[in-house]
């Protein structure tokens, strides 16, 4: 997009500037009315503005007298990057409640795909268990036909699943990075970032193009996951962890916080309970979501439970799938429980999966596939 606003190109000068982030901007941009005026003000108009500490000011006008607004908008330009900023209509207004929003947001895809309104973030464990990505991926799959979006954070893990789980299932999803567009990180969401980009909905950075993916940069950007959302869901959390960060940003903004309860046994689990317990709404399918946020929309009808008897299975593949159905067990706990000698029970485990009704987790447990009452 070719912003053609002539405060354009001071929103982007401040936007270069690394060692600046929104907090100053937005304090400059309040104190003097417009973002040029905050750019052009002079060094002791600059020195009276609250809030600032010297060395802010002198870091700003050392960087400033070297930077050329109508270069960098060229930059970005050339760049093919999209961009808007804190005053125009395009901006999400969820996002320009929360106390420090970013002042200028890079964006790749259309902002037409996504539904600013119906907006659900999704954080969690970059180390989730299989168990917890089939139980997020079921859930967001009855969003399916809707106009709900998804937003997460793009990295391995819980984001990567709610991502795939939206385009798989046609929803509109936002990818939030947390390093300039020189960078895709982690590179092994190569493939699903080009299809957001591309497809389903919008990747939003608000970083300079070169500025690096460095480790503080990821909690920082949390702030822009929950600040978009109606509601954030917790669907993994270890106690110390960066979705529980996420979770209490969720809770600073005045949003609805939710959680995707798992096994105990899980210490990835942990955080999950201690929300829970201080009142994050539990969260066991969409209607859960749809209810706790008011969404008044059609979701796509659930898929009526199976019994064990509908099932095509001998006596005793039944049998070893009435182990495995309700918790995921190793290959040692299934003999253990199973009058099946280590032979038999390797050919049924394998004609189960064929069959689609269990898979391997984690390389470890068997789990089942289908939803059984």
């Amino acid at each position: 997009m070719t912003n053609s606003d002539e405060n354009a190109k001071y929103w982007l000068a401040f936007a270069s500037i690394e060692k600046i982030g929104s907090v100053f901007i937005q304090t400059l941009f309040r104190h003097f009315g417009s973002i040029k005026s905050a750019w052009c003000a002079g060094t002791d108009e600059l020195y009276k503005v609250e809030g600032l500490t010297k060395k802010q000011i002198n870091d700003f006008l050392e960087i400033r007298n070297r930077t050329n607004p109508d270069e960098c908008i060229e930059y970005i330009e050339k760049k093919n990057i999209k961009f808007i900023n804190y005053t125009d209509n395009a901006y999400p207004k969820l996002l320009r409640q929360i106390y420090n929003p970013p002042m200028t947001l890079f964006y790749k895809g259309d902002l037409s795909r996504c539904n600013f309104e119906r907006t659900l973030a999704v954080v969690g464990s970059r180390k989730a268990s299989e168990a917890a990505k089939t139980v997020l991926t079921k859930i967001l799959s009855e969003f399916k036909g809707t106009d709900i979006c998804i937003v997460s954070g793009l990295a391995l893990g819980i984001d990567s699943c709610a991502h795939k789980a939206a385009v798989n299932n046609g929803i509109s999803t936002i990818g939030v990075i947390a390093s300039g567009f020189d960078f895709i990180y982690p590179t092994q969401n190569r493939d699903l970032y080009k299809k957001i980009e591309n497809e389903a909905g919008i990747i939003f950075s608000e970083y300079w193009p070169t500025f690096q993916p460095l480790q503080w940069r990821f909690p920082h950007r949390n702030r822009i996951v929950t600040g978009l959302s109606k509601g954030t869901l917790v669907a993994e959390a270890a106690m110390k962890s960066g979705a529980l960060i996420s979770a209490n940003l969720c809770l600073e903004q005045n949003r609805e916080l939710m959680c995707m309860p798992g096994l105990l046994t899980n210490p990835n689990t942990e955080g999950i309970y201690k929300l829970i317990k201080n009142g994050a709404a539990v969260v066991t399918r969409a209607q859960d979501i749809m209810d706790t946020l008011n969404w008044q929309v059609e979701t796509a009808k659930e898929k009526p439970q199976d019994t064990i008897e509908n099932l095509d299975l001998t006596e005793q593949e039944k049998e070893i799938f009435e182990l495995i159905a309700t918790e995921p067990k190793t290959f040692d706990t299934i003999l253990a429980h199973s009058k099946a000698d280590f032979g038999d029970l390797m050919v049924m485990l394998t004609n189960l999966e064929i069959k689609g009704y269990i898979k391997q987790s984690d390389g470890e447990k068997y789990m089942s596939t289908v939803n059984v009452g």
